[in-house]
């Protein structure tokens, strides 16, 4: 996972494949920079090919969190097989989902 500064807000960029083998991995890492005051990530699978459910199960996890903190975590970039994951499992009625980093950034600034 690459992570940078835009502002206040934590790009993500996720890896190609987020699967049990990396969701512990992952999930640690969101809730330590949640701990550290992170309030605003963006996820970009800009790169990511395959997600399975302890994907999704992270991203949720994460998101609740946040939100406890006033937080909010949305999504980017996603190619079709991710979307379509997404779209199956619900997921994209629980999170805001763009097509652009721009966008995403510019939903995050309001």
């Amino acid at each position: 996972m690459e992570i940078k500064e835009i502002g206040e807000v934590k790009s993500v960029v996720m890896i190609p494949r987020f699967d049990a083998f990396v969701a512990k991995e992952i999930e640690c890492e969101f809730i330590d920079m949640i701990e550290k005051g992170s309030s605003k990530i963006l996820c970009d699978f800009s790169q990511t090919e395959y997600i399975s459910s302890a994907g999704l199960r992270v991203l949720l996890v994460a998101a609740k969190k946040l939100q406890q903190n006033d937080g909010k975590l949305i999504l980017c970039n996603m190619g079709s097989y991710v979307h379509e994951v997404f779209e199956t499992s619900g997921f994209t009625k629980l999170f805001e989902v763009y097509n652009t980093e721009e966008q995403a950034l510019k939903s995050l600034s309001k």
